[in-house]
């Protein structure tokens, strides 16, 4: 793999879980990882995915990455299937490193990536021990990015594999003559619905004339650049900074006010 990023003389890991921040465990994590590599400079991306939810995750991961150096590696746990047969894994791609589950939350990086290489991890020496049947992500995935921080060889780590779990997010629809139907992907913590429209293929079209988008039997005909252009509370679509259309409200919650979540259709007519 003489195309893997360099990592660095300044290691950055990310860590992005749903173990929220009550318990102990994201300081456990970072307690193994600091035990093996004590200068590196751990990211909390984020620790507030819905539990189990292996597509918001993916989702997060998917549009965040980019953003760090080149040469990062990303720690992923969202990781409902823990302890069973499902593959630990450490993948490379020209930017960046991730160790995750075999569980389709690597997928937005699968699908992003010109270049890749995807290995299982086997190497138990490179494992915390002893290995928790439920806790891989202090005991697995954190020390192998750890090591890697350190330098160690991904293929030292395990061997290649070529099959991997995949994701598919919901995908635009067409509705009738001249409409799309679309999901709702995730709820952010101000209550905001982010969806799968995105600003690539379909803000020219919002933008270019009327539209009517509907939802659980609430109407909306606005398009904001900003929060602030709402005078008011009623809902109203703006592009957000993951490059997805969002449902919002100025400074309250749109699933609050549209009772609506993850997992909801809706529907969007041009005139």
């Amino acid at each position: 793999m003489e195309w893997r990023p360099t990592i660095g003389s300044k290691p950055v890991i990310t860590l992005t879980t749903d173990f929220g921040v009550e318990d102990p465990y994201v300081g456990m994590m970072k307690a193994v990882i600091l035990s093996i590599a004590p200068d590196v400079r751990i990211v909390d991306l984020t620790h507030g995915i819905r539990s189990h939810d292996v597509t918001e995750a993916a989702l997060v991961i998917g549009s965040s990455h980019a953003y760090f150096p080149k040469g990062a590696i990303h720690v992923v746990v969202v990781d409902p299937g823990v302890g069973s047969r499902r593959r630990p894994l450490l993948v490379a791609t020209e930017h960046a490193y991730f160790v995750a589950p075999d569980n389709g939350v690597l997928s937005q990086i699968y699908a992003g990536s010109a270049r890749m290489a995807c290995l299982e991890l086997t190497a138990r020496q490179f494992f915390h021990h002893p290995v928790s049947q439920t806790f891989h992500g202090r005991d697995v995935f954190a020390p192998v990015a750890a090591w890697l921080s350190r330098g160690v060889e991904p293929e030292r780590f395990g061997s290649l594999v070529e099959n991997r779990v995949t994701l598919r997010l919901p995908e635009v629809r067409k509705s009738g003559r001249d409409g799309l139907a679309g999901t709702i992907l995730r709820v952010d913590k101000f209550g905001n619905l982010v969806t799968n429209l995105r600003a690539d293929k379909y803000q020219e079209r919002l933008q270019a004339g009327k539209f009517m988008l509907s939802i659980g039997g609430h109407r909306i005909d606005r398009l904001c650049r900003s929060y602030r252009e709402s005078k008011d509370s009623e809902p109203f679509v703006i592009w957000g900074s993951l490059g997805l259309l969002e449902i919002s409200c100025n400074q309250a919650s749109a699933a609050r006010r549209l009772e609506a979540g993850v997992h909801e259709e809706f529907e969007l007519r041009f005139e």
